[in-house]
């Protein structure tokens, strides 16, 4: 999980891209499963507000180790954003007992992105990776929720896996890593494989993960402000998901 802005004073994470990975597989798995239906929203509702308790108390960790008075300002939306998602959790998981195996799966990524977040490597590549792997799961877990077979929709979270993991390396040459050479080459060589796996998926996705690659090897080295980085990502979230349920 990354961090807060300048004031990091908003209850709600100023991570746009975060939300983007949030709801693009969750949506997908929602409308690609034979019965969408009211516990699809209870679902998103905790799952939302799962995050924004990690995401504040993982700050919460990350300042007060430093000894920081900052840190309380994370206390407060931390602990009430915990007892919502556990008011919204906890009788989803009575309903449904199976999604209690699906948070212990995911609680190992969690870990992961804690322990980062406590040492202040937020910006790490690991751990935007980590950050991935449930994001992308939830596709299943939404589907699963609403009558899809076990492993029925494995090339769509796939499909989703392939393309958010590319933009963990991406955006680092667009902001951080700019003038790095090897993280471009990287991201490049990624998309490139990821382009050639999404094929083997669906000859459909060919499309827009062609595009995720010249947009990975072309907007490097250019000056392309972060609002405008960021409305393309947008684009391309919203372009895979349009993308998986025309296909699957």
């Amino acid at each position: 999980m990354a961090r807060t802005g300048a004031k990091g004073s908003t209850w709600l994470p100023d991570q746009h891209g975060a939300w983007a990975m949030l709801a693009v597989p969750f949506l997908a798995g929602t409308f690609l499963a034979p019965r969408p239906g009211p516990a699809h929203a209870a679902l998103f509702a905790a799952w939302l507000l799962g995050y924004v308790a990690a995401f504040h108390a993982q700050q919460w960790l990350r300042l007060a180790r430093r000894k920081l008075r900052s840190a309380r300002r994370h206390r407060l939306p931390a602990l009430v954003s915990a007892a919502a998602f556990a008011a919204v959790a906890v009788p989803l998981v009575v309903l449904y007992p199976w999604l209690a195996v699906a948070g212990l799966l995911a609680a190992p990524f969690v870990a992961v992105n804690t322990y980062h977040a406590w040492r202040g490597r937020e910006r790490a590549l690991a751990n935007g990776l980590a950050a991935v792997v449930p994001a992308c799961g939830m596709l299943l877990v939404a589907g699963r929720l609403g009558g899809a077979e076990p492993g029925e929709l494995w090339r769509p979270a796939v499909a989703c896996l392939l393309y958010f993991a590319g933009t963990v390396p991406y955006v680092k040459t667009m902001i951080r890593e700019r003038n790095s050479r090897a993280y471009r080459a990287g991201s490049v060589a990624y998309h490139a494989a990821a382009l050639a796996a999404a094929v083997c998926l669906s000859p459909w996705l060919a499309l827009p993960f062609t595009a995720y690659l010249a947009r990975a090897a072309a907007l490097p080295g250019r000056s392309v402000r972060i609002p405008v980085v960021g409305a393309i990502e947008i684009a391309c979230s919203l372009t895979l998901l349009t993308t998986l349920l025309l296909v699957f």
